[in-house]
Formats: structure tokens, C-alpha cells, sequence
């Protein structure tokens, strides 16, 4: 399931987008305020940012531009009623993804945020293959042979990040940040999962000392 950060003091938009949102399988973290979006994003790894752009203590403009100086390249669009084209190019260069103005139509944010997701994946399919597997970008979900696998959150986190990175070695201090907020952030631990995800056949192969990688046999 898709974790989503929504930044948006209006209470009526936000309450109508987390149902929205819900009801297409996203988990979402509804924030207020640009400060506290930013705790938010401290405490945990957002596959999307949904940023509105006026709210308080820090503006999205800002808030994003702080993100990606400190080297956060989640997904994001700026979802906001401002629309000059100073501020559209200010969205950009503080490294929006996508700018889309209100009112929107759901739909329309649907296919939008969808897009960026399977872009993360290189793919403009919403599945990814390799060998006998394929990774489910809009559910979430890992098929062998299309059968459902039935993996842990830890093991979920990995395959994501493997697929993500096909064919291109992942560190393991990578893999570490992401599993910190499972509490199971342990060279250890991750060795294990390792082992059960290739104990159903995902061909991951480790790089001594460096992390791990997916790839096409």
C-alpha cells in the first residue's frame, strides 16, 4: 500500500482527499502545517508528497526545497490555487514533479500521482518483471507466476527497493533507512530477510560489503 504525505490546511479538501485517497488502497498522513509535514517526513518513508502550497509556518515552496537539499527524491506535486506562472516555475525549481491547480478533478490527481509512482520503477506499465516474478506497482504487491506472495512489511520494503533498482546494486544502508521505522533496522535481521525472500525464488545476489541486487537471470 502507497504511503502518501497530504499537506493541505483546508479541512474540508482534506478530509474529502484521505477518503478519496483511502478508497483507491493509498495509507495516508494528513498534516496542516509545512513544520509539521516536516517532523513527518523524519519519522517516516513516503512513497508521495501531495503538497498544498499556502499553509502554515512553512509554505510548501519551502518545505520541498528543504527536502531535496537534504537529498529526499520522493515524488511530488504541488496541489495549490495559485496559478501565475511565477509561481508555477517557483514549483519547479524547488523540485516539483508535477503542479496541478484548483480545483482539480480527482481523477485527473489519480492518474497523475499514478504515473510518478510507476516512474520510480522505471516503468511506464504498472507491473515489473523479472524472471518468473512480477511486482503489482499500484497494489503493492509481489506475484510469482501470478500467484499471490504473501510477504512480511520488512520483506515488502526490500522487494520494492530491489524492484525499484533492478539490475543495479542496492547499498545496504539504503535498505537499513527504510526498514528503521519496522524496528528492524539490524544487519542480522536483514540477512534473514534476504534469505526467505530467496527461499521463494527472487534471484537476489549479495555484493560483498556493499548491499544487494535484483536482475534478470
Amino acid at each position: 500500500m502507497p504511503k502518501i504525505l497530504l499537506l493541505e490546511d483546508d479541512a474540508i479538501l482534506s478530509e474529502t482527499l484521505v477518503e478519496l485517497l483511502e478508497s483507491e488502497e493509498f495509507e495516508v498522513d494528513l498534516v496542516n502545517d509545512g513544520e509539521k509535514a516536516l517532523d513527518a517526513t523524519f519519522m517516516k518513508n513516503y512513497d508521495f508528497l501531495l503538497l498544498d502550497v499556502n499553509v502554515p509556518f512553512l509554505n510548501g515552496f519551502e518545505l520541498l526545497k528543504s527536502l531535496r537539499e537534504s537529498g529526499d527524491k520522493t515524488p511530488a506535486i504541488f496541489i495549490t490555487a495559485l496559478t501565475d506562472i511565477a509561481s508555477l516555475s517557483q514549483g519547479f525549481e524547488v523540485g516539483a514533479d508535477d503542479y496541478i491547480k484548483k480545483p482539480f478533478d480527482f481523477d485527473e490527481l489519480l492518474v497523475r500521482i499514478n504515473v510518478l509512482l510507476r516512474k520510480q520503477y522505471k516503468s511506464y506499465m504498472s507491473k515489473v518483471k523479472v524472471d518468473n516474478f512480477h511486482f503489482d506497482i499500484d497494489s503493492d504487491e509481489l506475484y510469482s507466476d501470478n500467484k499471490f506472495m504473501q510477504l512480511s512489511p520488512a520483506e515488502l520494503k526490500i522487494v520494492k527497493l530491489l524492484f525499484k533498482n533492478l539490475n543495479k546494486t542496492v547499498l545496504k544502508e539504503i535498505i537499513l533507512d527504510e526498514l528503521s521505522d519496522a524496528k528492524e533496522a539490524s544487519e542480522g535481521s536483514l540477512r534473514v530477510h534476504m534469505t526467505k525472500l530467496r527461499k521463494i525464488g527472487l534471484k537476489i545476489d549479495t555484493i560483498k560489503g556493499i548491499g544487494y541486487r535484483l536482475g534478470s537471470s
